[in-house]
């Protein structure tokens, strides 16, 4: 494809890739009818945990009670509070916490990692409690920790009123926010292996987790179950199969575990990953006029990737001065580029230059002599200025 010289330049070019495995930045396919997949479902969301972007949503914004889904802020906070080597003393206040339990005893000690498996597994609200009270000195004073970190995650229809779930006239959140802290919570290494973990031994206990997804959906990794008679059924499960990332919250869904399992067939039946190009690779070269070098090697700012379907029509816009001036200074945004998927943009990154271009002070060249070495420049360069997509 050779280039043409204006002073803007834009070349779109649909693109047929192969397979490539992914991480940011990405964008996806268009939204898919997974509606009936989830016809049980009170709200729903499907997220690329990647990108961010809405593959499927279902009354995402309806503001409803989340039961023990409420333990991944609860855990998020603690990870980013304590130090989980640090042992410590169950507080008498925790022991007996209404609902479901992991049991555990006055004056037991345990360190703060064994309280989140507590915590996450069995869904223990004597551990969320006690992991409340150990952080922050009590349950009220947590929950104020827990909605900053809300309002700091942008989780705008959120209100935390404890560490457990259990239910409380304001506390509520959406499926959209939820996706989005579980989104943020999988990218915390000590989470992410906690909530993947089928059982462990702490001491005398074996904790097996509660979601039954781990034994039966391949790629499932996370995350969360929950359940009161008020809220109904909440399952929030997070799955990867050959780099493509996905979340799933229901909630109100008495067939959640039929329904993530349909959700993740199709999906991963469908969607793929696909590598448009890396960071610090080199992306083109342009011309440099009165620099020390006569071109200038640029890349993009950040990875780009898509999810997307076999069928979706891939464009990319490269927009490009036809040629710059000398002094230019390494990892300037120079241009921009733009995904679209269907016609519809999805993604973009900027273009840097990889490197710094000084201005030649041995040799000032007047309007004249720039024009012909622009000249000289662009028959050098012909049309390998721009990517051969």
């Amino acid at each position: 494809m050779k280039a043409r010289w204006t002073m803007k330049k834009l070349i779109s070019v649909i693109l047929c890739m192969m397979t490539v495995f992914a991480m940011p930045l990405l964008c996806c396919a268009e939204n898919s009818d997974y509606s009936g997949i989830f016809s049980s479902a009170g709200c729903a969301i499907v997220m690329d945990a990647h990108s961010g972007e809405i593959i499927f949503e279902k009354n995402a914004d309806d503001k409803r009670l989340i039961a023990s889904t409420t333990k991944i802020m609860t855990a998020v906070v603690v990870i980013e509070s304590c130090n989980l080597d640090d042992v410590v003393t169950v507080p008498d206040e925790a022991v007996g916490t209404e609902g479901s339990s992991a049991y555990l005893t006055h004056n037991e000690k345990l360190s703060i990692r064994e309280l989140l498996y507590c915590l996450m597994l069995p869904s223990g609200n004597d551990a969320a409690a006690a992991l409340a009270i150990i952080t922050s000195g009590s349950i009220d004073e947590f929950a104020v920790h827990m909605n900053e970190k809300a309002a700091a995650l942008g989780m705008e229809n959120t209100h935390f009123e404890n560490p457990h779930g259990l239910d409380g006239d304001n506390h509520m959140s959406t499926a959209r926010d939820m996706a989005i802290l579980t989104r943020y919570a999988m990218n915390n290494e000590e989470f992410s292996k906690i909530v993947s973990t089928k059982s462990i031994s702490i001491g005398t206990r074996t904790l097996t987790n509660h979601n039954k997804l781990l034994w039966s959906v391949e790629g499932i990794n996370g995350v969360k179950t929950g359940y009161t008679k008020a809220a109904g059924r909440i399952l929030i499960t997070s799955a990867v199969r050959e780099g493509l990332s996905l979340i799933c919250v229901t909630i109100g869904d008495k067939d959640d575990y039929a329904e993530h399992t349909e959700m993740y067939k199709k999906a991963f039946s469908e969607l793929y990953c696909e590598r448009i190009c890396s960071q610090n690779e080199d992306f083109c070269t342009i011309p440099v006029i009165s620099g020390e070098s006569d071109s200038a090697i640029l890349s993009v700012a950040q990875d780009v990737y898509i999810t997307r379907k076999t069928d979706d029509v891939v464009t990319l816009e490269v927009e490009l001065p036809s040629f710059l001036y000398g002094d230019v200074e390494k990892d300037e945004v120079v241009g921009r580029l733009t995904v679209l998927i269907n016609g519809q943009e999805k993604a973009s990154a900027n273009i840097i230059s990889k490197e710094e271009i000084k201005t030649d002070g041995t040799n000032r060249l007047n309007l004249w002599e720039r024009i012909k070495r622009l000249f000289r420049i662009s028959f050098k360069y012909g049309g390998s200025i721009y990517p051969q997509w």
